[in-house]
């Protein structure tokens, strides 16, 4: 009974679903309520309820997980193709989409542990020698000479 409560005060924008609450309607099958949490929650929400259509295994819910690749959050998309790959639907263009955007993300997780591994590293860069500081140093010598 209140996980349907729950769920109205998600759909008047009230409160975010939990864990709790997806993994509720998971135990009763309530793909479409998964669904829309896919597609109007907060990042948290949209990444938990990927999981669950995972776990659901439903086809009907492919064009939903197929917009959650293009999220603007890093781990809703990975969310999303995690469950894809769940799924295991034999399309070939599914398949094909999966794979390119989990190199993709190995290519992203690459750069970010490059750079994790790299952040106090320190470096000696050369300045290499500019006209403008190099005349400047010339004039700076003549001024000190006396006048003849």
């Amino acid at each position: 009974m209140l996980h349907h409560i729950k769920y109205f005060l998600f759909k008047l924008k009230i409160t975010q679903p939990s864990k709790r609450d997806i993994g509720n309607w998971v135990q009763y099958n309530y793909t479409e309520r998964i669904e829309y949490a896919l597609e109007h929650g907060n990042y948290k929400t949209r990444k938990l309820a990927a999981e669950a259509l995972g776990l659901l295994g439903n086809n009907s819910s492919i064009p939903f997980l197929l917009k959650a690749i293009d999220d603007k959050v890093h781990n809703v998309s990975i969310a999303a193709l995690n469950a894809l790959e769940e799924i295991g639907n034999q399309d070939e263009l599914i398949a094909s989409i999966i794979k390119k955007r989990f190199n993709w993300a190995k290519l992203i997780e690459e750069k970010q542990a490059k750079w994790e591994a790299n952040k106090y590293k320190k470096y000696t860069i050369y300045r290499w020698e500019r006209a403008s500081k190099k005349s400047f140093d010339r004039v700076k010598e003549q001024l000190k000479k006396p006048i003849r």
